[in-house]
């Protein structure tokens, strides 16, 4: 599916990317301006939520390489996610596919906040690597992985809050790794996502490429700034974006 795109258009989801690509980068709930923008030029919310996944694709890709550069991810940890995160998305996308994704908006709008102010105010954002729990060994970091990977590959938008709650509460990361770990997850599950999505016919590809445009520079921005941001800079980072994700959900 390849739909046209006009000079005003154009120039709107390469803004809109920026933006989206440096607050999923930073913490999450980017495609709550990324969304909007796509149905905005006309494109049905199965086709947006599908076509999304190309700038989320190229922005993850970014940013992974910035952080690995940078000596900011490791091999045990991206294995110990990769399982549970890329079954989930794959059954995520294949029901995304097939359903309104309007659904969840209500669930979403209370996990995004619900799990901004736990990550906030309860949160332990020092675990040590001796507290590291292994998808492989615990039933509930399985699952609770395995549920942040269905949703992102379903709808995406607000992911990134669940992936901090699940790698910092469940898993025992500390928040920088978790932040930079759900860049990698969040690059895993799309990537599934975006195969079963282009196998459907479901991108518009024109829009797509725009939009990951933006995304590209603004996941750029984002890991020179988050590389040695501290622990608290972060905390209130996320609970900011939460808030001016959830207000933009509102306007959907």
């Amino acid at each position: 599916m390849i739909e046209s795109v006009d000079l005003v258009q154009a120039v709107m989801l390469i803004v809109i990317g920026f933006l989206a690509g440096g607050i999923n980068t930073f913490a999450g709930g980017g495609s709550n301006l990324s969304l909007p923008a796509l149905m905005m030029i006309g494109l049905p919310a199965d086709v947006a939520n599908a076509t999304n996944r190309v700038a989320i694709f190229m922005q993850s890709l970014t940013a992974t390489h910035g952080y690995y550069k940078h000596d900011k991810l490791d091999k045990a940890s991206i294995k110990n996610i990769v399982v549970p995160i890329l079954l989930g998305g794959l059954f995520g996308s294949v029901v995304a596919s097939y359903l309104d994704v309007d659904v969840l908006k209500p669930l979403l709008l209370a996990t995004m906040v619900a799990v901004s102010l736990w990550v906030v105010f309860k949160s332990d954002t020092n675990n040590v690597d001796d507290d590291i729990v292994n998808c492989s060994d615990s039933k509930l970091g399985f699952v609770t992985t395995f549920i942040a990977g269905f949703y992102g590959g379903f709808v995406q938008a607000g992911v990134g809050f669940l992936l901090i709650a699940v790698f910092v509460g469940v898993l025992k990361y500390d928040l920088l790794k978790a932040n930079a770990l759900k860049i990698v997850a969040a690059l895993l599950f799309t990537s599934v996502s975006l195969v079963v999505f282009i196998y459907r016919d479901q991108v518009a590809w024109m829009a797509g490429i725009y939009l990951a445009i933006g995304s590209i520079l603004g996941a750029v921005v984002s890991v020179r700034l988050s590389i040695d941001i501290k622990p608290k800079t972060l905390k209130i980072l996320v609970l900011m974006m939460t808030i001016a994700a959830s207000a933009a959900a509102l306007l959907i």
